[in-house]
């Protein structure tokens, strides 16, 4: 496809949803990616206080998921940060709307990246949405070990061997950010790749943060193919693609 809608969604609140959108868009910026990204959340919006040019979505509104894939008509990345508790809203908009059918007419793909973590609930909300949408898009796990801790509920739920055996999903692994760097960049208003050369960080805070941003975009590049327009996805001969 030409172009892409990419939805950051779990229903399920606290699993890194924003956070994995934040660090993306910054990725988009660094390589210099055309995208117009939404933030659906304009209660704690943490996508907008982060990246200012992003546009709220009025979820209040009837109407108010139309300018996400009306921005397909000019651009060819929409990134969308789907707030908690959502889940029902967009797979509603997607019926109502015969949302694959217009896809296709704009010549867009739609992918849903999807955050889990250790809990069960951000696990049966990726159970819903497959449930709901199967093979009709496609899908990227965000693996979020929040505290720490392993996620070895999921890596043994049926959910996961469908998504990766039957649904063709890619997983990708976010690393855990000390507490300290979180507290520092959320005190600062910055993404880990802009505070990797801020005055506000110790010379070894700065090295972590630069290894943190290397391993993260080096697990995005490995899933560009599915997270990016197909011509815009990295190859292995561009020279700003991480190693």
């Amino acid at each position: 496809m030409k172009k892409q809608l990419l939805l950051v969604l779990n229903g399920k609140g606290g699993v890194g949803k924003s956070f994995f959108v934040v660090n993306f868009v910054q990725y988009l910026k660094d390589r210099k990616i055309a995208h117009v990204a939404f933030d659906s959340d304009n209660e704690n919006s943490t996508l907008k206080r982060f990246h200012p040019e992003a546009i709220f979505l009025n979820l209040g509104d009837p109407r108010g998921l139309d300018p996400m894939v009306q921005a397909l008509e000019g651009n060819r990345l929409v990134v969308v940060d789907c707030r908690a508790a959502s889940t029902d809203l967009f797979l509603n908009f997607f019926s109502s709307t015969d949302i694959f059918g217009l896809l296709t007419a704009l010549e867009a793909g739609l992918t849903l990246a999807m955050p889990v973590g250790a809990d069960a609930d951000s696990i049966e909300q990726l159970q819903r949405i497959t449930r709901e949408l199967g093979n009709r898009c496609r899908y990227v796990i965000v693996r979020n070990p929040v505290h720490g801790d392993g996620l070895s509920l999921f890596d043994a739920s049926r959910i996961r061997q469908q998504l990766k055996n039957e649904l063709g999903a890619k997983e990708i692994s976010l690393t855990r950010l000390q507490p300290w760097l979180v507290d520092g960049l959320n005190r600062n208003d910055l993404t880990p790749a802009a505070a990797c050369q801020h005055e506000a960080f110790s010379i070894l805070d700065r090295q972590r943060l630069i290894t943190w941003h290397r391993q993260l975009c080096e697990q995005i590049d490995s899933a560009a193919d599915v997270l990016l327009p197909h011509e815009q996805a990295p190859t292995t001969d561009r020279p700003d693609r991480r190693a």
